[in-house]
């Protein structure tokens, strides 16, 4: 079967989303939308516009010391950490200094902190921030890590998310199903898709996907 690719257009900042339909198999879940958003994390200008809009969901009411990195979203939280701690009135965290940090992954896949990096999370206000959150399962690891570590995790932020929530933790996004009326993710045993004896078309990740 031959995914159908589109761009999506979407509804705020000027930010334009690639995204192939299709039988995809994440980590945790089968989806049937693979959201590209490689130019956003890697791209300055596109990064740029996803952390200005993404921190004004928290510049003027959320305390942030650290932003948490994960699935490659370095560059968007160095333009957000920038974004909020300019000078003004509007932002809360002006003039203060703000950590962005990427976790360590074990063997096992668990996030760690090395001795150099635990102290940006120790006592400090995390925020997280992820190119999509689906299932939630990575979103409630890093919540869990945080809180190990000594940290208070106040928030997560994504270009992409199917929930609004994540335990009592609000989620933020600029892209949601609404955008995607028929956008669907489903345990692996559960998947329609499969049980219609559609073959995957690709293998998907934070890095992209591989074609099946």
């Amino acid at each position: 079967m031959s995914m159908e690719r589109l761009q999506h257009p979407v509804s705020r900042a000027d930010i334009l989303l690639n995204v192939t339909k299709g039988h995809f198999a994440t980590g945790h879940s089968h989806i049937n939308y693979y959201i590209d958003v490689t130019a956003q994390k890697f791209c300055l200008s596109e990064a740029r516009k996803v952390a200005i809009a993404l921190a004004r969901e928290y510049r003027a009411s959320t305390l942030i010391d650290t932003i948490l990195c994960l699935d490659g979203t370095e560059v968007i939280a160095a333009c957000m950490a920038s974004e909020m701690t300019k000078t003004g009135y509007m932002n809360i965290n002006q003039n203060q200094d703000m950590n962005v940090l990427t976790p360590e992954r074990s063997v096992g896949s668990q996030l760690i902190f090395r001795e150099n990096t635990a102290p940006m999370i120790n006592g400090k206000n995390v925020l997280i921030l992820m190119a999509s959150v689906s299932t939630g399962y990575t979103a409630k690891s890093a919540i869990e890590t945080i809180a190990y570590y000594g940290g208070r995790a106040v928030g997560i932020a994504s270009i992409f998310a199917t929930v609004e929530t994540i335990g009592t933790l609000p989620v933020t996004s600029l892209f949601n199903p609404k955008d995607l009326p028929d956008y669907t993710t489903t345990d692996a045993a559960a998947c329609p898709l499969c049980k219609a004896g559609q073959r995957l078309d690709a293998i998907v990740n934070s890095f992209g996907y591989s074609k099946l």
